[in-house]
């Protein structure tokens, strides 16, 4: 990384008061919650001051801001601005396609035996629908691909899989996935929540129907937000399981309301729910502008070179054992590690208030754009301290 943008990303990382020094506190679980940079806290602040006094028209900035996450959001997983809306969480896109994909009595989704629940109770309450929930088997932690294959059945009809894996940070082959979907004449649908905007995704090029991500990790805003996906050519093929008031254009002129018979959007946007949470709205634009004013692939190449300090000291402990998968191909932004101990030493960590979390019996820690060489210092001066 050359030296223009590593003083992008300490300039980034001062917009964080989490890496305040007279906090104390080392912050490494985005993969749970992701901090506010300042700018996104002004902007909620903005608008609740405005709020005490409702003195101004809020709906023009907030539907230009929402206009600005369907086109930064198409940016950060390589889609058009017209294939993207926004979510609420992760859940929001997921539930879009259980109940929205023409789904028969009989027909069959497949699903990881490792998928985090976000992405299993909405297809399993399709069982009222008469559509069966499919568990494919996997392999050390892992999504097995060759499991998947044989799995495939004639009433299978979608594949639903997260992008990284929220225990481990296995990152899925997405772009191969896709092409097995594609071929099987499979819908593809993919939870990207702990990839999104660190790890970069093609969803065109592999093949994803639908994409759903929560925005409170990696996307660094609030709880209540997120983006989602839905393919152009899918749009109107998409059985709607909720339409709101403002799935159609009213040209905000919410003045002549009388009207039942405007169309929908040809665009995502039409199985957004309004009245939107306009705060959160503003806040969630000005994280996803840092974060493409930044690049995900640098975002990426700043993390792995973060978590490449770690993984050189885990190797040389021999105390410590990876648990993630760290070929190239299949890292993350998503490092988890275990040991004998793995348990009370995640409690001293968080003790010390290095902030990270206990997955499946591994300590997972999720490194962010804000970190730098510090943070995994600081990190790895407690772990050193073991064995005793």
């Amino acid at each position: 990384m050359n030296s223009e943008v590593e003083k992008k990303f300490k300039w980034a990382r001062g917009l964080f008061p989490v890496t305040q020094k007279k906090r104390g506190i080392t912050y490494l679980n985005s993969g749970s919650t992701g901090p506010l940079c300042r700018p996104a806290k002004e902007a909620l602040e903005k608008f609740y001051d405005s709020a005490q006094f409702c003195d101004r028209n809020a709906d023009f900035p907030a539907f230009a801001d929402l206009d600005r996450i369907r086109r930064l959001g198409a940016k950060i997983i390589g889609a058009r601005k017209d294939e993207v809306g926004f979510g609420f969480h992760t859940g929001f896109g997921l539930n879009l396609a259980a109940f929205g994909l023409p789904l028969k009595r009989g027909e069959e989704v497949l699903l990881s035996d490792i998928e985090f629940p976000s992405n299993v109770y909405p297809w399993l309450a399709l069982k009222q629908k008469g559509v069966k929930a499919k568990f494919i088997r996997s392999s050390n932690g892992y999504f097995d691909i060759e499991n998947f294959k044989k799995a495939i059945g004639k009433k299978s009809r979608v594949l639903s899989l997260s992008f990284v894996q929220f225990f481990n940070g296995f990152k899925n082959d997405m772009k191969r996935i896709g092409e097995i979907c594609k071929d099987a004449g499979l819908y593809f649908v993919v939870d990207g929540i702990q990839g999104c905007g660190v790890e970069p995704i093609d969803v065109h090029k592999c093949r994803v129907d639908i994409f759903s991500s929560g925005g409170q990790k990696w996307l660094l805003s609030p709880q209540g937000t997120g983006i989602f996906y839905v393919r152009k050519d899918l749009q109107d093929r998409l059985i709607t399981p909720f339409t709101s008031w403002l799935s159609v254009d009213w040209k905000l002129n919410f003045t002549d309301l009388f009207h039942y018979d405007l169309p929908l959007f040809g665009a995502a946007r039409r199985f957004e729910m309004g009245t939107y949470p306009y705060a959160h709205v503003h806040a969630m634009a000005t994280a996803l502008e840092l974060i493409t004013s930044l690049g995900v692939r640098n975002i990426q190449k700043h993390i792995h070179g973060l978590l490449n300090l770690l993984i050189d000291y885990i190797r040389a402990s021999g105390y410590y054992e990876i648990v993630s998968n760290i070929e190239t191909k299949h890292r993350s932004s998503i490092l988890a590690f275990t040991c004998p101990e793995a348990a009370k030493i995640h409690k001293i960590l968080v003790k010390s208030k290095i902030i990270c979390a206990l997955r499946e019996g591994a300590i997972r820690i999720s490194v962010h754009l804000f970190n730098d060489k510090s943070d995994i210092k600081r990190l790895i001066s407690v772990l050193d301290k073991f064995p005793e």
